[in-house]
């Protein structure tokens, strides 16, 4: 059983999501201005979306402890680096 067939998503939908945060980080890092935040804020959602998986994995207790603190911190990484720039970028 997978993560998104439970969530009413298909795979594709999931890969959709992944590809959609790594190309709005690509179009963020080659526009200035409105662009950019744009780009970073499609990112930032795209972001949302993957905590929102990732947390329904763990209560659903598909991930084990580890897993789940290692993906976590990754994604936890990610959302410190991507405020960042979002920050700097709406000033």
């Amino acid at each position: 059983r997978s993560l998104a067939g439970a969530i009413g998503v298909t795979v594709g939908d999931e890969q959709a999501l992944e590809t959609w945060l790594q190309e709005a980080l690509f179009e963020a890092q080659s526009q200035r201005g409105a662009p950019r935040l744009d780009a970073l804020r499609r990112a930032d959602a795209a972001l949302n979306h993957l905590r929102l998986y990732l947390r329904l994995a763990w209560d659903w207790r598909w991930l084990n402890a580890g897993q789940y603190e290692h993906v976590s911190a990754i994604v936890a990484e990610i959302g410190r680096l991507l405020g960042g720039w979002l920050k700097q970028s709406a000033r």
